[in-house]
């Protein structure tokens, strides 16, 4: 009798939570995640970690010393005019440095035939990098397959 009452229990367990994964997409899609390489004691990487957690992404850290993660920006095809102090990985995408979390969506969202998005050098004001109120404008550009670059984002400065 027993087993019976754990066996109904557990098919209506079951269906409830595929009811409610089906009406809230929210429910039915695991968070963001991503996986970040940073340098051993970044303050800023650390930073820009809290931002991404912040805002709703399932973050994973590795600290690799510098010359193991300049080794992990160039076996990931990422330009040198386009690298930054950290590296992470999304779904089948790259992205480097002080990216905001609205291009990462976006580029999750979108999948384009890209290698990843990237934030060249360090611009104060992109997250993790002070406040955003002060920021001096960047861009995020996407790169290509072929390690050609576009514009995929602007920020002018200021907010």
């Amino acid at each position: 009798m027993r087993w019976v009452l754990i066996t109904r229990y557990l098919v209506a367990l079951a269906l409830a939570s595929g009811v409610a994964a089906q009406q809230s997409p929210a429910l039915a899609r695991p968070l963001d995640q991503i996986h970040v390489i940073k340098g051993v004691g970044c303050g800023c990487c650390t930073a820009w970690v809290e931002y991404l957690r912040e805002e709703g992404f399932e973050v994973t850290e590795e600290e690799m010393l510098p010359a193991d993660l300049i080794q992990q920006k160039i076996a990931q095809g990422i330009p040198a005019d386009m690298v930054s102090c950290h590296t992470a990985r999304a779904g089948d995408f790259v992205i480097e440095g002080h990216v905001p979390a609205k291009d990462i969506r976006r580029l999750l969202s979108e999948e384009p035939d890209v290698i990843g998005i990237s934030v060249p050098g360090m611009p104060y004001g992109s997250p993790g990098m002070g406040p955003e109120a002060e920021r001096e404008a960047y861009d995020v550009i996407v790169i290509g397959d072929d390690g050609s670059t576009e514009i995929y984002g602007t920020y002018p400065a200021g907010s």
